[in-house]
């Protein structure tokens, strides 16, 4: 029986980190995969859904091409092309994975995990051959999966879910989405943008309805130009799949309608991987299908550590990465910080991109802030009217009493570049007036967020 410090379940961006880390301390480390190094995010996440964005980017960019005074022919969207450039970006990256755990001695089990009593991972191949490894801790990041909404079963054909979405054989002529999350406004613009009639059905009152109320607000009027049809307040009832497409059943704040489709792309959510690992066999604690952690990751059974999606907290893949550096680092007798989850920067992909950081408005009003909000739109700012690109804005709130940087919202081109700086001040503790007072360079976007908080304390210059 092999013998390790730790043992990690699961490759993503939680699981490879947290080895890599691992090793870095000098703890003999492995890490067990049944698919491929880099897990859903690399391989069918993150990675692969921005090169598919990329591409539809660049087709719209070219479908504008006069707006920037240059004369292209009629072009047109390969789409089994577009499809093997996201995979082949995608096996390029998880190639890197298998070089980064070469690199950092650590050993890659193949197979399928199962945690055992007394620190012990069990590991089927495929050939059904079972191997028992010993370690001293045992750390689960096994992510997640496409949540199956009970009343719109999955088929994989009709009704697919993101992995599916990204590597169809042929480009429908119209596809419903339900959910409006990041998953969702991400394939809808990637499909929207290359001619597939686009509907999303949202069951909260505004769509991206995790984001400020004025981002959702600005991301419905954008998508709504490129002929994106919005349903919120609405929910699928049921899909019928019996003819050539799909008949979704749509139920309205004014009654049911009936939508057809070549498909329904299912972003409804995840589900955390937690089934048949072996939790029970331990007696791991779990609530409401996530691994119940304390602040340091350690579950309610000695020696059993729980990181990314399968914990409570923001299903992001620098969160799982932040979280198991912040576990491998406690194992080792470090003095690691616990995560600040209120400063973890969320971003979607989609055009225009949305970034966020801290508070909306509203939360910071149900806080019982006295706030001072500041926002600055991309269209009066000289770089973004040069790129062609002047939809969106830059919002900050402030504490009023001492100009503690509460949240930060933006929606426009390249936003999730920009978001880090939101982060590392507020991570500092920087002021509002701090914010005023940091010479920002002239022209680019990023001034956008000197002048949004100049704006919440009456300063701004070009407004």
């Amino acid at each position: 029986m092999a013998q390790y410090d730790v043992i990690v379940l699961g490759s993503g961006p939680g699981g490879y980190v947290t080895a890599i880390r691992a090793s870095q301390l000098g703890l003999k480390a492995a890490i067990v995969e049944k698919e491929s190094l880099g897990g859903i995010c690399l391989n069918w996440g993150c990675i692969p859904t921005k090169a598919l964005l990329k591409s539809a980017q660049v087709f719209n960019y070219i479908q504008h091409a006069e707006d920037y005074g240059i004369t292209v022919s009629k072009a047109e969207a390969n789409f089994d092309a577009v499809i093997q450039r996201s995979r082949g970006v995608a096996n390029g990256m998880s190639k890197g994975i298998e070089f980064l755990m070469k690199k950092n001695k650590i050993d890659v089990i193949k197979g399928y995990g199962k945690i055992k009593p007394g620190k012990k991972v069990e590991v089927t191949d495929e050939e059904g051959k079972a191997t028992t490894y010993d370690a001293k801790s045992v750390i689960i990041a096994t992510g997640a999966r496409a949540r199956e909404l009970p009343n719109v079963p999955i088929d994989g054909e009709k009704v697919i879910e993101y992995r599916k979405a990204m590597s169809l054989k042929k480009q429908p002529k119209s596809m419903l989405v339900i959910g409006s999350g990041a998953i969702g406004v991400e394939f809808a613009y990637v499909y929207a943008s290359m001619g597939t009639k686009v509907t999303i059905v949202e069951f909260m009152p505004r769509i991206v309805p995790v984001e400020d109320e004025d981002v959702s607000k600005e991301l419905a009027k954008q998508y709504k130009k490129i002929g994106v049809d919005i349903l919120t307040n609405s929910s699928v009832e049921k899909v019928d799949i019996s003819g050539k497409g799909c008949k979704s059943t749509v139920k309205t704040k004014d009654g049911e309608i009936v939508i057809e489709t070549d498909v329904v792309l299912s972003a409804a959510g995840i589900a955390a991987n937690i089934e048949n690992i072996g939790l029970e066999d331990v007696g791991i604690a779990t609530d409401r299908g996530k691994i119940m952690v304390n602040e340091f990751y350690e579950t309610n059974m000695p020696g059993y550590y729980a990181i990314g999606d399968v914990v409570p907290g923001q299903a992001l893949a620098h969160v799982a990465s932040a979280e198991g550096i912040i576990c491998v680092e406690k194992i080792a007798g470090h003095h690691p910080q616990p995560l600040d989850y209120n400063n973890i920067p969320g971003c979607t992909y989609c055009t225009p991109e949305i970034a966020s950081v801290g508070y909306t408005e509203a939360q910071a009003k149900e806080a019982g802030y006295e706030i001072k909000v500041g926002k600055f739109p991309f269209s009066v700012s000289g770089k973004a009217k040069a790129a062609g690109t002047p939809e969106g804005f830059v919002k900050v709130i402030f504490d009023a009493k001492y100009g503690e940087w509460l949240g930060c919202h933006m929606i426009g081109t390249n936003v999730t570049e920009m978001i880090a700086e939101a982060v590392v001040a507020r991570k500092l503790e920087t002021t509002g007036m701090e914010i005023v007072k940091s010479v920002h360079p002239h022209p680019t976007m990023s001034e956008a967020i000197m002048e949004a908080a100049a704006a919440a304390y009456d300063e701004v210059i070009h407004l």
